[in-house]
């Protein structure tokens, strides 16, 4: 299930070149991360039970600057679930003309907030996630 975010760019977003710092990108994805899973009450399923999805690895891939007053299309996946940790795919495009600004592929992990540690995703998490799956 593919999910897009929109945002714009705004001066605040900026660098001393004029353009989006990398830094910037990050919470960009994060952000777009939080909707697609609070429109698909992942966040109260997990979240409920104590557990927090984290990034264990993610990696960036920068095409090209965006600049203020660009709307950016920021698309999110889930492409894989495995036993103990999943990958989410994510694409920010300009919205207008599909142009390619980044793309990353992060793996995350169900942390037990409790036991201060990473989990199997099993059971009702599993199910969730399968069904999230691109």
């Amino acid at each position: 299930m593919r999910h897009v975010t929109n945002l714009c760019v705004r001066g605040y977003h900026l660098d001393v070149y004029g353009h989006v710092n990398n830094a910037r990108y990050l919470e960009f994805l994060e952000e777009a991360r939080w909707r697609f899973f609070e429109e698909q009450a992942v966040i109260e399923a997990i979240t409920g039970e104590a557990l927090a999805m984290v990034v264990v690895n993610i990696n960036i891939n920068y095409r090209r600057a965006a600049v203020i007053h660009e709307e950016l299309a920021i698309s999110t996946e889930i492409t894989r679930v495995g036993n103990k940790s999943f990958v989410i795919h994510q694409e920010i495009a300009l919205a207008e003309t599909g142009e390619l600004i980044a793309d990353t592929d992060g793996t995350y992990v169900l942390f037990d907030n409790a036991l201060g540690r990473a989990v199997a995703i099993e059971g009702e998490y599993k199910v969730l996630l399968d069904k999230l799956c691109g």
